[in-house]
């Protein structure tokens, strides 16, 4: 089965599921494993793909991301190949979506080895929180304008694993556009996060956004361990730990 993934979390799943031979497309953002971006054609990124391209690669399956790609990017690809769609919220789904891609390509042994290492995982980390506080956050993933994870998305179902109340989280959109200035009467987080992806944050960035708040905790953080799914998150219940323990630390 020659397959096409328009999804950077996926395509690293796939990979580990041990589908490498089988993916033909992949975009410029799949940068897990990074071999892959020699070695398979590059068909665009996840927003705008090169039709064609993906057309000459004769796929039999597409596989994309409701968040991550467009309803109009999935129609259009439709025309091409079929078009297997996740939409992952939660770990259970994330749980789901490997179930389900173990039995689409037959690899179920490898699918319940990823699902085994995940279950533990997750049920390891929290019984790492359990007795830990609650702390009020807010997660940028933009400037110009300044933007946020809010609820409904992967993000925040992280962010309320490690613990951290987004105070955004109520607002209208997954990732709503926020005026910062606005932060102390809107929650006023005790913990900013500033995302690796897909906006490059600085030091400034860090000091603008930490004096609109009493005193926050600004914290630059991995992006892929917060957003990516798939086989990443066992990674991330490893990194969230290390994040836990540096957050502890004294001031």
């Amino acid at each position: 089965m020659r397959i096409v993934s328009i999804v950077p979390s996926q395509t690293e799943l796939l990979y580990d599921l041990g589908l490498e031979d089988k993916i033909v497309g992949i975009t410029k953002f799949c940068v897990h494993p990074y071999h892959l971006k020699q070695t398979k054609r590059i068909i665009g990124g996840t927003k705008r793909v090169h039709y064609e391209k993906i057309k000459a690669l004769e796929p039999d399956i597409i596989i994309a991301n409701k968040e991550e790609n467009t309803p109009e990017i999935v129609e259009r690809l439709s025309e091409i190949a079929p078009v297997w769609v996740s939409d992952i919220i939660t770990i259970e789904d994330n749980i789901k979506m490997i179930e389900e891609l173990g039995k689409i390509f037959s690899v179920r042994t490898k699918a319940q080895h990823w699902v085994d290492k995940i279950s533990h995982g997750y049920l390891d980390f929290k019984k790492f929180m359990e007795g830990r506080p609650f702390k009020r956050s807010a997660y940028f993933i933009w400037k110009n304008p300044y933007m946020v994870a809010g609820g409904n998305n992967f993000i925040n179902e992280m962010l309320k694993l490690n613990h951290f109340t987004n105070i955004y989280e109520d607002r209208e959109g997954r990732y709503p556009e926020v005026i910062v200035q606005k932060m102390r009467i809107q929650g006023d987080p005790e913990v900013i996060f500033l995302s690796s992806e897909p906006y490059p944050f600085k030091d400034e960035d860090a000091f603008e956004l930490g004096r609109h708040t009493h005193h926050a905790q600004t914290i630059f953080v991995d992006g892929e361990m917060f957003s990516w799914y798939g086989s990443r998150i066992v990674k991330a219940f490893d990194y969230f730990k290390q994040l836990q323990l540096r957050i502890e630390e004294p001031v």
